[in-house]
């Protein structure tokens, strides 16, 4: 299968705007990225200035989209494994273009009412900003060709958090947004716990933890954007969940 993939997105709901999905399918093509090919010797010195900056971060390998298509409701997508350095590059591009970014967001939600995001520890690649305990996609994900998009969520929840999302009950389906070429999986977790009650967890899994990457957990109890330092794919999904409530 050939996708056809559009730069502007035809056929897909408007930025900002959260949509269902009726199903998945990821593949991950051998070999290297177009991006990565082409911007090969720019990827190298950006990486140079941006090591030079935060000496803390690793060029780990990473999922970086070719195509993602949007057909009859099912998000179609593939794939190549690219040097972490090839997205902060792409990232910095006032016109992102030649690939996606595509993440999932484990939507942890409490007995409560509210939402339970993680704060970004200083020498990360985010410092500081708020969001659902996620990471990009990885080779490890990497199921029979396929990206396990429900094992990254697990992966990464427990190494941030200590929490198991097979303790949570899982809401049906799953959920997207895209902004600047940047498309969201949301998924939610239900957990029969208050938000207190996780942060608390959270707190003490962070003295054990072998993972530093996080420096605290926040409660979400409204979609206030200036509640807290939010990464922006963080926006959209809060005033979606928020104003599911409001409408039931």
């Amino acid at each position: 299968m050939t996708l056809h993939y559009s730069e502007d997105f035809i056929g897909w709901p408007e930025e900002r705007v959260v949509f269902p999905l009726a199903n998945l399918e990821l593949r991950v093509l051998p070999g290297d990225h177009p991006f990565y090919l082409a911007e090969r010797d720019a990827i190298a010195e950006n990486w140079t200035k941006e090591v030079a900056a935060n000496p803390a971060l690793f060029d780990g390998r990473m999922l970086f989209q070719k195509r993602l298509e949007l057909r009859d409701g099912k998000l179609l997508g593939e794939s190549h494994i690219v040097p972490f350095s090839t997205f902060m590059w792409w990232r910095r591009q006032e016109k992102r273009h030649g690939g996606v970014h595509l993440f999932a967001y484990p939507v942890l939600a409490t007995s409560d009412n509210a939402l339970v995001a993680i704060r970004m520890g200083a020498h990360t690649a985010n410092p500081g900003q708020v969001y659902f305990a996620a990471g990009s996609f990885e080779p490890e994900d990497v199921v029979d060709g396929h990206c396990d998009v429900e094992a990254n969520m697990r992966r990464e929840v427990l190494e941030e958090t200590g929490f198991d999302l097979s303790d949570a009950q899982a809401d049906d389906g799953y959920f997207a947004v895209r902004n600047r070429r940047v498309v969201t999986l949301l998924k939610v977790f239900r957990f029969d716990l208050t938000a207190d009650e996780v942060i608390e967890k959270i707190e003490a899994h962070m003295l054990v933890a072998d993972d530093k990457e996080i420096a605290g957990a926040v409660a979400i109890r409204s979609a206030d954007p200036k509640a807290q330092p939010y990464n922006i794919a963080m926006l959209p999904v809060i005033e979606w969940y928020f104003g599911q409530k409001v409408n039931r």
